[in-house]
């Protein structure tokens, strides 16, 4: 292995510092502001990067210390959610997830098509309106404490289900771009080996946690649950990504695996400084990736204003309608829930870059659709989520 030079390490550590120290005191703001402290930590990332100050570019260090920090959040998530819990909203779920996929992929497909694009980026648009940031979400959601309503498990249950559609899609439009087209054989054993393991793990994981809750205090290693239970969250994050989930899936059913043996370890106040020093690099990193300049053109700016408004309205519809069944306003915190597509969008969008199949201009609105998705939903999830008045 080649060591890194004093310079490169020195670069990371300042850059570290600086988005750290940027987040938390995005934080502090908007704490003092009242307003949802993740929508702080994505604008410090604005302020630190280069659109605005140039202190911070997104790195590739910086870029592992984000999915980190997104791979942490999910498995905290996890571990206030229980399998029982999932099972109660199961078939909401799986209507908010492919209805939350089929009318943002028509309404990006639309969107391409009304352009004269190629077929190829058609179907790069309609993914890239297709896939949903649970990160955002559940960080909202855990901060107001609804995970555990029908509302929050309904949004994790169609995280998953939305994560392998938007795998199946994201791979017929790499196929496209390529000269071969699209590998359905490889597309179909994906989807088959996506399938298999959220079940295997989902239900045959939690049961084997259930059976034997000490489990986790087995290791001779460990004078703690928590290391065995960082193991399997890396473990499962590292499996999710090999077979082209998101990683966050895989963090998130060992978060509800783990979450099976809390009656025999407090292991939620271990895991909490992990989550409390990873997550504000995920969406610090967001904010980094976005570069005002490239809205200088009123054609851009418009196509931006285009993409998000159908983007917005498409997942909202898609996933109000799905779950209807919770009532209105359950439904409509799913709704809203749905729809940040965050760093999701933005790595879809710069496939699509690295494989030649959109342009520059596609590859700014998509990462300017995609942050102010995740800036908006946050203030309006916690607005439609507050108690009702009594009459």
């Amino acid at each position: 292995m080649v060591p890194l030079a004093a310079s490169t390490v020195q670069d990371a550590l300042v850059d570290l510092f600086v988005v750290l120290l940027a987040a938390k005191l995005g934080d502090e703001l908007f704490k003092r502001l009242g307003l949802p402290t993740l929508i702080g930590e994505i604008l410090a990332g604005v302020v630190v990067g280069t659109s605005v100050l140039d202190l911070v570019e997104p790195t590739e260090i910086l870029a592992v210390f984000s999915e980190l920090g997104a791979v942490f959040l999910l498995f905290w998530v996890g571990l206030e959610t229980r399998i029982g819990d999932l099972r109660q909203v199961g078939r909401a779920a799986a209507l908010v997830g492919m209805l939350g996929v089929l009318l943002p992929f028509a309404g990006g497909a639309g969107i391409g098509l009304s352009a004269g694009e190629t077929t190829a980026v058609v179907v790069f648009t309609g993914a890239a309106l297709v896939a949903t940031s649970v990160g955002i979400t559940s960080a909202v959601l855990s901060d107001l404490g609804l995970v555990p309503t029908p509302a929050g498990r309904t949004i994790l249950g169609a995280a998953v289900v939305d994560d392998i559609l938007a795998m199946l899609i994201l791979g017929v439009a790499v196929g496209l771009s390529g000269d071969a087209g699209a590998d359905y054989t490889s597309l179909a054993l994906s989807a088959v080996l996506a399938v298999a393991f959220v079940a295997f793990f989902a239900l045959g994981g939690t049961r084997v946690m259930q059976r034997a809750p000490g489990i986790l205090k087995a290791p001779r290693f460990s004078e703690s649950p928590l290391l065995p239970a960082v193991l399997l969250c890396l473990a499962l994050a590292a499996i999710a990504a090999q077979i082209g989930l998101a990683a966050i899936i895989g963090a998130f059913l060992a978060g509800m695996m783990v979450a099976e043996t809390k009656e025999q370890h407090p292991i939620e106040e271990e895991v909490a400084p992990l989550y409390a020093f990873f997550a504000p690099y995920f969406f610090v990193f967001i904010g980094l990736q976005l570069d005002l300049g490239a809205y200088g053109s009123l054609g851009t700016f418009g196509l931006l204003a285009a993409t998000t408004a159908v983007a917005i309205v498409t997942k909202f519809a898609g996933a109000w309608l799905g779950a209807r069944s919770l009532g209105s306003r359950e439904a409509t915190i799913v709704g809203v829930g749905m729809v940040p597509r965050g760093e999701v969008g933005i790595v879809i969008a710069g496939i699509g870059l690295a494989e030649g199949a959109v342009s520059e201009e596609f590859f700014a609105v998509i990462v300017g659709m995609s942050i102010l998705t995740t800036l908006l939903a946050p203030p309006v999830l916690r607005a439609v989520s507050r108690p009702q008045a009594q009459s």
